[in-house]
């Protein structure tokens, strides 16, 4: 029998029941109701209501949904050559928006999506995710998308999303002033985060 990859997701799974002291069919269970929902909505049933970390809540929502490895991109390249290309300019734009105001941080493919985080670290800052009809912008925290200056400026441009991202067209005109204020709170947080706190 082959020996795994190390991107094959089921090799989290000793981690991750040793972490919550649950099997891992347990959690594939608990997302059963959610089968046909949107990635979002599978996210938040772990990690708001169970308090599963968003990288172990990941590895449960894509093997729940069919995906066993979980390496498709090896660059932000190769994910930008695999979505609509007027999608991929919009992406092109907001990492360049974000990354001009914070040179700092850095450009990576993490959970098969471009992610900008603080420069030799894991700490995620920012992502983007590209689907057949909108783009996904991901902070990384709640309190990125419903800090006042924030959801003033979500409602002034008419944005909606969950409570973790923020939908906007594939075609968006990027917006410079919500970009910024979505990634000072994020990296506000960050900064006070304790070396023990689990987000990141």
């Amino acid at each position: 029998m082959p020996s795994r990859r190390p991107t094959d997701r089921a090799a989290s799974f000793p981690l991750i029941e040793r972490r919550y002291g649950r099997p891992v069919a347990h959690w594939l269970r608990l997302l059963e109701p959610l089968r046909g929902a949107r990635y979002p909505e599978q996210m938040e049933l772990l990690q708001e209501r169970h308090g599963v970390s968003r990288a172990h809540a990941n590895t449960l929502v894509m093997y729940f949904r069919g995906s066993r490895s979980s390496r498709r991109h090896a660059t932000p390249a190769d994910y930008l050559a695999s979505v609509d290309p007027v999608a991929a300019r919009t992406v092109r734009r907001v990492m360049a928006t974000i990354r001009a105001a914070h040179p700092g941080l850095e450009l990576v493919v993490a959970w098969n999506q471009p992610i900008l985080r603080v420069r030799g670290t894991t700490k995620s800052v920012f992502g983007m995710s590209v689907s057949r009809h909108h783009a996904l912008l991901n902070p990384f925290s709640r309190a990125a998308l419903t800090a006042p200056p924030v959801a003033r400026r979500i409602a002034a441009l008419g944005l909606g999303g969950g409570s973790h991202t923020l939908r906007v067209p594939l075609d968006w005109r990027v917006d410079a002033t919500l970009l910024r204020a979505m990634v000072r709170v994020r990296l506000a947080e960050l900064r006070d985060e304790r070396p023990s706190g689990r987000r990141g």
